[in-house]
């Protein structure tokens, strides 16, 4: 394996350019899946039954509080990464740790924000509009969960492995898909919280 001392290691081989490449990819089609939920939801978001309105359940406090903590953990991946493209191992698991703490703690306001809305009257039966406000929240929160466990699972291995081509690349891409997440975030936050409220 032939290594470009030229690039950032996680690119340092064509094997590691192309597993990139591949998840940018993979990532057109995250966004397909998202697209699909947010065209629904925007079909669905009047159809509200005898249900509550977004107006009537969005509490604008933990949804603050939540985009603050993916935002946060956003820049903490991101310096997570510069950590690891400069050598420094432990700063690099520091930071990723830092991230998935703050993924848990979202995680953690949004299952709170998921029992207060059936407990407002806002399960996911309730109505199309529920249905669709829950299914995106949760395919969403589906998405950081999982997150969570890759992130664990890649600190894992530089621990053990330390920083190699293998294990940066993975940590790399680990990080376009937490940064995605936060994009997708922002949709939830401006065009279902805040739009919802007006």
């Amino acid at each position: 394996m032939k290594i470009d001392n030229s690039l950032p290691l996680e690119y340092g081989t064509e094997e590691n350019s192309l597993k990139i490449l591949g998840f940018w990819i993979f990532l057109g089609a995250e966004i397909m899946l998202f697209a699909t939920l947010f065209a629904t939801y925007f079909t669905l978001v009047n159809r509200t039954g005898s249900g509550p309105t977004g107006a009537e359940i969005f509490q604008i406090t933990p949804v603050l509080f939540e985009t603050i903590l993916l935002l946060t953990s956003s820049f903490t991946v991101g310096l997570g990464i510069h950590a690891m493209r400069i050598g420094r191992q432990k700063a690099m698991i520091a930071f990723f740790s830092l991230t998935l703490l703050l993924g848990l703690a979202f995680l953690g306001v949004e299952i709170f924000e998921f029992y207060t809305y059936v407990h407002e009257g806002a399960g996911i039966q309730t109505s199309a509009f529920t249905s669709i406000l829950l299914t995106t929240l949760g395919t969403h929160g589906a998405h950081v969960t999982l997150g969570f466990f890759w992130g664990l699972f890649i600190i894992l291995q530089v621990k053990k492995r330390g920083l190699t081509p293998q294990t940066t690349n993975k940590a790399f891409i680990f990080s376009l898909y937490w940064h995605f997440l936060d994009v997708v975030w922002i949709f939830i936050f401006s065009f279902i919280y805040l739009k919802g409220m007006m």
